[in-house]
C-alpha cells in the first residue's frame, strides 16, 4: 500500500492498543460480570497504575523515526470531523471490510486517547471504548482441579490479530507523527491541559510490555459471582495487563513484538537484533 493511501489511516493506538487491547478489556469485564463505570476514573493508588505524564516532555514526537509528512497529509481534518477518514482508512489499511463492523464510528480519536490513558489502571469505562468486543462466550476449563482460562478463547481474537499483523509499523508511526496534533488536542480535552499524549502512550506501552510471561494458563478463583485471578499478584495487574493474559501466549507474544517495534520508532531508537537474526547474520 502506498504512503498516500495510509493518510488518515488506523494509527498505532488504534491497531495495537485499541483493536487488540480494547477488545481484551471488554472481554475481561464480560467474563467477570463487572459493572463498568461510564467515565474514565481518576488514577488509583495501586502500584500497577502508571501515573499521567509529567509537565516536562520526555518523549517529544519530533524524535520519532518517521518520514516527513507529505503535502497531502499536512492538512489535517478537525478533531470533530476526523471520524469518516479514520473509518475508511481502517478498511484500506487492513484490506478487510469486516473490520468496519468492529468499530464504534463516533468520536474515534477521543475514545482512543481515553482508552489508552485508562489501560494501566484497574478498569476502563465501557463508554470510551472505540471497538466492539469479540463474539462468543468467555470459556474456562479445569486443569488439575483448578479453573483456568481455556485456550479456545484465543480464537475469538482472530479479527483483531489480523488487523495487528496487517498493519505496517512504519506506515502507522508515520501517520501518527503527522497527525499527532489531533491526539494531543483530544488528550488536553480529556483533562490534561499540560500533559503530553505521546509520553502517556509510551508509558502505557511500557506497562503492557511489563505483563508477566506465564508458562501455564493462570488459575482463576470465583469467590462470588466474579472471576478473579487466584494469584493476588496477577489480580492486582492493570486492565491492559490482565487483557494480555487473556488473549493467550501466542497472541500475547505477537502483541508485545509489535509494541516493541512501535515504541522503538516513536522514541527514535533501533531495535536490537534478535538472537536468531544475529546468528544468521554472522553465518
Amino acid at each position: 500500500m502506498s504512503r498516500q493511501s495510509s493518510v488518515g489511516s488506523w494509527i498505532v493506538a488504534v491497531v495495537v492498543v485499541a483493536v487488540v487491547v480494547v477488545a481484551g478489556v471488554y472481554l475481561a469485564r464480560k467474563a467477570t460480570h463487572e459493572s463498568a463505570p461510564t467515565a474514565v476514573s481518576p488514577p488509583a493508588t495501586s502500584t500497577s497504575v502508571v501515573k499521567p505524564a509529567p509537565a516536562v516532555v520526555q518523549h517529544p514526537i519530533t524524535r520519532a523515526e518517521s518520514a516527513p509528512a507529505s503535502a497531502a497529509s499536512s492538512a489535517l481534518p478537525t478533531l470533530e470531523g476526523s471520524d469518516a477518514s479514520v473509518t475508511a482508512a481502517l478498511v484500506a489499511l487492513t484490506g478487510d471490510n469486516a473490520l468496519r463492523t468492529l468499530l464504534v464510528p463516533t468520536r474515534i480519536i477521543p475514545h482512543i486517547v481515553a482508552t489508552v490513558d485508562a489501560l494501566p489502571r484497574r478498569m476502563v469505562g465501557r463508554r470510551v471504548l472505540p471497538l466492539h468486543g469479540p463474539k462468543g462466550a468467555f470459556v474456562v476449563t479445569s486443569v488439575d482441579g483448578k479453573t483456568v482460562i481455556s485456550t479456545k478463547n484465543a480464537a475469538r481474537y482472530a479479527p483483531y490479530m489480523h488487523a495487528l499483523e496487517a498493519a505496517d509499523t512504519t506506515q502507522l508511526t508515520d501517520w501518527y507523527v503527522s497527525h499527532y496534533p489531533l491526539f494531543q488536542q483530544a488528550y488536553e480535552q480529556l483533562g490534561y491541559p499540560k500533559g503530553y499524549f505521546n509520553d502517556r502512550l509510551i508509558a502505557v506501552i511500557d506497562n503492557l510490555l511489563a505483563t508477566p510471561d506465564l508458562s501455564q494458563p493462570p488459575a482463576l478463583a470465583q469467590p462470588n459471582v466474579l472471576y478473579t485471578y487466584a494469584d493476588p499478584s496477577l489480580d492486582s495487574l492493570s486492565a491492559g495487563q490482565k487483557m494480555l493474559l487473556r488473549v493467550g501466549p501466542v497472541n500475547e507474544a505477537k502483541i508485545k513484538a509489535k509494541l516493541r517495534a512501535i515504541r522503538a520508532r516513536l522514541v527514535g531508537q533501533k531495535l536490537p537484533a534478535t538472537p536468531a537474526a544475529a546468528s544468521s547474520a554472522g553465518a
